[in-house]
């Protein structure tokens, strides 16, 4: 049960009950209101309709502040203390701080002024609560409205308001509407506005001084009161408005309004002078050969004073046209004049608008214009310019081509020359200019192109100081069957283990002519004989296919073959075409070149052909067996077979390579002298010949032998043996006795010293090439076991055996 309770001088409340009760009027001013109010009646709680309370008005701008507003109350029975509160827009939303209650009278105050063009209502909340905070009552909803004053001026909606009025408008004519804007109330009078004209100018100024326009004080509409408006006279209105509200009682604004009378054409172009003369050369395109002047009264720059001129009586020379600063109209010569054909010109000019003239004022303008003709000397003319001609390649020398190519219009003396002819086919009359071929043409030259031969012919005037004039020669030139065609390819293979119907081998044809004197080819077989057992198949205008019409056998065969054009006559050539039939491989070739040549009647036969293939292989039999028997002669063989069967006739030393160079080791620079000692008692020194000859060699001073005399001529060392031994044993004893007995060399028991070769090589020793360990991780005592033959290859490796030191070579 809700109800909302109103206090105020201009409070006014009214309650809305059943239909069957009514409100008294002692009901309308209580001094306290209980919007919670109830009755009962009998025995149940019957709830009373709402109190419905108009809302409270609040003047804004009161300055009576604090001001109280309406009191509430509550009725329910209750022992204790009543707290009321208050919550909404103006109270603890926002814009907070308007409004107050007090909790414990219940009386609802404006804190400050209201202003209405900020907030124009206000919507709260009234709570009853006990002091422990329980609702005693359901919320009641309090509406505030503030009432609003003429507190704010009109304003124009623009400084200054600008239109537009064409000239000579009738009275009436609305020119435009102007508008303003009031914040207060605009159901109120104190939005209620009214529009006035309080001035007027006019520009230029005091050119009218009647009142030229009004306005509805009510729409804000401008329009015209008067007749007059003249651009010739005045330009524009410069207007003062003024706008008030209540309904023109109450606050003012002013405001300003610009006029502007807009041009209409009402003034026609006029030529001032209306004759002009002008004189124009001869055979001379002029862009300005004169100018004509016409003037229009309308606004300068505008549509309506623009000018279009028009020359009557056009005779295709002349044309005219407007410059858009001067408004002036330009003639010029769009077509060169001949003086010969027409010495004088007249033509007629006339002027008009581009925008249509209104009725009252249409007037058209016109002037005479005489051109007058200069003569002058002419260069000739050509009649046609390129000179073009059509003639067939192989014309005949001294053909005429063509003739009267110019004139003069002076009717002077011509001479004709031909400047241009790069490949010198032309001759021309240099008095009557008429042009012959000097040759036949080639439409294969380089000059042609699209079969068109170009060449620059040159006409002077010989009585006007040599004035020239200059025309192509365009010689269109058409084919002639000039060449025959030449039979491609003249050799081929037609497979012979195909099926009939798949034989042929293809056949075109090259001509040096172009269409239509070249293809279409035809081709045949000359041969009659031939022709029973071959034929010719066209494919097309280009290519044939030559066909076996029987099993052909393998072999060779020539074909004589004629192939023609299609010229105007008709050439022809005669070829041979060398046919090899064979079995062919997946890629058309032949498989072997027998098979090109078995069984034919114009190869080789067979049995020649197995003739000379068993002379070439005996003749390569006898080469090999010659190489046999030579290497066999070089050699030494052993009457009984063992490990080594001979020796070789060359000495040792020449099977091993001489190198120039000796040294250190790759990183070292400096030789230094190391000695090299070796156990007499269990190496042998080895003699010279068993050291390759780019071995370092012992030398530097060496201890000498005081056994031998010395500087003795060395022994001779074998280099072939003297016959021929039996084992590699007397050899090496051979060679032994020799260094033994050799005076010139140290004693087999001596430290020999070796020049020193470097250290820090990269590479290792030489002799780790020959094993991968030592001497001593070898057994070598399985070569006892094979015989007396390697007893001495056994006891080379035995420990006390010869040793050569192969770190001394490089």
């Amino acid at each position: 049960m809700k109800a909302v309770a109103v206090l105020g001088a201009l409070l006014a409340v009214a309650c809305q009950v059943s239909s069957s009760s009514r409100v008294t009027q002692s009901d309308l001013k209580p001094a306290a209101l209980y919007p919670w109010r109830h009755r009962s009646a009998g025995p149940q709680v019957r709830v009373k309709r709402d109190w419905i309370i108009p809302p409270i008005r609040v003047s804004e701008n009161s300055k009576q502040v604090p001001e109280d507003l309406v009191q509430i109350k509550s009725d329910k029975i209750f022992t204790g203390e009543v707290i009321y509160m208050l919550e909404g827009p103006g109270v603890d939303q926002d814009p907070k701080g308007l409004f107050e209650i007090d909790e414990k009278t219940g009386w609802i105050k404006s804190k400050m002024p209201l202003d209405r063009e900020k907030h124009k209502s206000f919507k709260l909340k009234a709570f009853a609560l006990s002091p422990s905070g329980e609702r005693l009552e359901s919320p009641t909803t309090i509406e505030i409205y503030v009432l609003d004053q003429n507190d704010h001026r009109p304003e124009f909606t623009q400084k200054e308001f600008v239109g537009t009025i064409p000239e000579f408008s009738v009275p009436g004519t609305s020119v435009m509407q102007v508008t303003a804007i009031d914040s207060d109330d605009p159901m109120t009078e104190n939005a209620a506005l009214s529009y006035f004209i309080v001035g007027q100018e006019s520009i230029p100024p005091h050119s009218i001084n009647k009142t030229m326009f009004g306005i509805n004080n009510k729409t804000g509409v401008i329009y015209t009161r008067d007749v007059g408006l003249d651009r010739d006279v005045v330009q524009s209105f410069k207007l003062t408005l003024q706008v008030a509200d209540m309904s023109g009682m109450g606050l003012t604004s002013t405001g300003r309004a610009i006029i502007h009378i807009s041009d209409i054409n009402n003034h026609a172009p006029k030529f001032h002078p209306t004759m002009y003369n002008m004189n124009a050369m001869e055979n001379k395109n002029i862009a300005e050969l004169g100018r004509v002047n016409a003037t229009d009264k309308d606004q300068k720059g505008g549509d309506n004073w623009k000018i279009k001129y028009t020359i009557v009586n056009p005779s295709g020379h002349f044309a005219i046209r407007t410059d858009p600063v001067s408004n002036q109209g330009i003639i010029s010569v769009a077509k060169p004049l001949d003086y010969e054909s027409q010495a004088e010109y007249r033509l007629i000019v006339k002027a008009e608008n581009e925008v249509r003239l209104k009725s009252p004022y249409k007037q058209i303008h016109s002037a005479t214009v005489t051109v007058r003709v200069m003569n002058e000397n002419e260069a000739p003319v050509f009649y046609k310019n390129p000179i073009k001609v059509t003639v067939a390649e192989s014309i005949v020398p001294g053909t005429v081509l063509v003739s009267d190519i110019a004139h003069d219009p002076d009717n002077s003396k011509l001479r004709f020359e031909i400047i241009q002819d790069p490949e010198s086919w032309l001759a021309i009359n240099h008095a009557t200019g008429q042009i012959t071929a000097r040759r036949s043409f080639n439409i294969r030259s380089p000059h042609v192109r699209n079969n068109i031969y170009s060449a620059i012919v040159k006409v002077i005037d010989q009585d006007a100081d040599g004035i020239s004039a200059t025309a192509t020669l365009e010689v269109n030139l058409w084919e002639t069957n000039d060449y025959p065609p030449v039979l491609i390819p003249l050799s081929g293979t037609v497979c012979s283990d195909q099926d009939r119907d798949k034989l042929g081998l293809l056949l075109s044809a090259v001509d040096e002519d172009m269409s239509p004197q070249a293809d279409p080819f035809t081709f045949y077989i000359a041969d009659q004989n031939v022709a029973a057992n071959w034929t010719i198949i066209t494919l097309n205008e280009t290519h044939a296919v030559l066909h076996p019409l029987i099993d052909i056998e393998k072999g060779e065969f020539s074909i004589p073959v004629v192939v023609s054009d299609s010229g105007s006559p008709s050439l022809s050539s005669n070829a041979l075409v060398n046919v090899t039939v064979c079995s062919c491989d997946s890629f058309g070739d032949c498989k072997s070149y027998t098979a090109a040549v078995f069984g034919t009647k114009m190869g080789i036969s067979f049995i020649a052909l197995m003739i000379i293939m068993g002379c070439i292989a005996l003749l390569l039999f006898l080469i090999v067996l010659a190489v046999a028997v030579n290497g066999c002669t070089r050699q030494n063989i052993r009457k009984g077979g063992g490990l080594l069967v001979g020796v070789s006739d060359d000495d040792i030393r020449d099977n091993v390579f001489h190198y120039d160079e000796q040294g250190g080791g790759e990183e070292d620079e400096d030789a230094f002298n190391i000695d090299f000692l070796r156990n007499p008692r269990d190496m042998v020194p080895a003699p010279a010949s068993f050291f390759p000859q780019n071995c370092s060699l012992p030398r530097g001073k060496q201890p000498l032998r005081k056994d031998a005399p010395h500087n003795l001529p060395s022994p001779t060392y074998p280099r072939k043996p003297p016959g021929d031994p039996t084992d590699i044993e007397d050899f090496i004893n051979v060679g032994l006795d020799a260094a033994d007995n050799d005076p010139n060399v140290p004693p087999y028991d001596t430290a020999l010293i070796y020049d020193y070769e470097g250290d820090g090589s990269v590479a290792g020793s030489l002799s780790s090439i020959a094993s991968m360990g030592s001497d001593d991780d070898q057994d070598y005592d399985y070569l006892n076991d094979w015989g007396p033959r390697f007893k001495k290859l056994a006891n080379m490796y035995d420990p006390h055996a010869l040793f050569i030191n192969h770190a001394s070579c490089s």
